[in-house]
């Protein structure tokens, strides 16, 4: 079973001690988000657990202590750093605090375990194209040579978008394409791996890639260990990524990014937040009368063949 900390909340930048004591204790619960009384339990365990996968616009909170899950378990780390200014991302730290941040990471990890998201594109008047290529240009430039790849994609208009972004205009065929075509020059130009997530748009003309984000291939690649093939449908339409268990909550998240999809509210986020309770097994509050707790069917993927030389951090 593959371990998602990152997709329904900034995990890393806001909770990041009762995820670390989640690991030590070696179990979560988790809320079923249509059916909240139906609680899941996750052992987090070496033996049922593949890969931890991290997903943060800001990893700070946990470098300190991220040795004490990467000492026991295959990881990777998707590092969200966009050209976006407090309008958009309130709570997310400037570029060059990110920028640097990622470095450490890298340092630490290794490149082969870090993905830097430039996700996701939009325009209003004023992220443009043109500031959209600039932007992705000085920071492709800086990150290049610390992680594995870069990976981005279009904003989708979600119907709530229409609310929290009036401002928000469509990325029309013309601009994919201008788009497309500058940051494909840009990335061949510092040797950087670029590729779109969640998509069937063919952008390989520009050299980029249409293909998963959580592979089991890139997972094991990472992390020196070759998983069994199987079968899988992907997190949503146009995924290729095998599927995960995340262990966070919607509507938790206080970054309040104005995009964000996994928050209906920015207020509804910061109200939740205070429900928080790092010694809880629960991300929001506690257990109630009523609650259903299942333990999760935690079969883990076969490992066929063990690399003979995983890439080493820093490497």
């Amino acid at each position: 079973m593959i371990i998602n900390t990152g997709g329904r909340t900034d995990t890393v930048q806001y909770y990041s001690e009762w995820l670390l004591r989640r690991f030590a204790e070696g179990y979560v619960l988790v809320r079923n988000p249509r059916y909240p009384q139906l609680v899941t339990r996750y052992d987090l365990v070496p033996d049922k657990v593949d890969c931890v996968v991290f997903c943060s616009k800001d990893y700070r909170p946990i470098l300190p202590r991220l040795h004490e899950v990467t000492d026991r378990f295959a990881s990777y780390f998707f590092y969200t750093i966009t050209a976006y200014g407090r309008d958009i991302e309130p709570g997310v730290p400037p570029i060059e605090a990110g920028v640097q941040t990622l470095k450490e990471l890298s340092a630490q990890v290794g490149r082969q375990r870090v993905a830097w998201r430039y996700d996701p594109v939009l325009l209003t008047e004023k992220y443009t194209v043109a500031r959209h290529l600039a932007t992705f240009e000085a920071m492709a430039r800086q990150l290049a040579p610390f992680v594995d790849r870069c990976i981005f994609s279009f904003v989708e208009l979600y119907r709530k978008l229409a609310v929290n972004m009036p401002e928000l205009r469509p990325v029309p065929p013309a601009a994919r394409r201008e788009l497309a075509a500058g940051m494909g020059a840009v990335a061949a130009k510092y040797g950087l791996p670029l590729q779109t997530c969640a998509t069937d748009e063919d952008l390989s003309a520009f050299g980029i890639r249409s293909a998963g984000c959580m592979t089991l291939e890139t997972l094991g690649r990472a992390n020196g260990v070759v998983f069994k093939d199987r079968v899988h449908r992907g997190m949503r339409a146009g995924c290729r990524c095998i599927e995960t268990r995340d262990i966070g909550a919607y509507d938790s998240c206080p970054n309040g990014c104005r995009y964000c999809y996994a928050n209906t509210d920015a207020r509804l986020a910061q109200h939740n937040y205070c429900f928080h309770d790092p010694a809880s097994p629960l991300l929001l509050g506690r257990l109630e009368p009523g609650d259903e707790v299942h333990r999760a069917d935690q079969r883990p993927f076969a490992i066929t063949a063990r690399l003979d030389d995983p890439v080493l951090p820093g490497f």
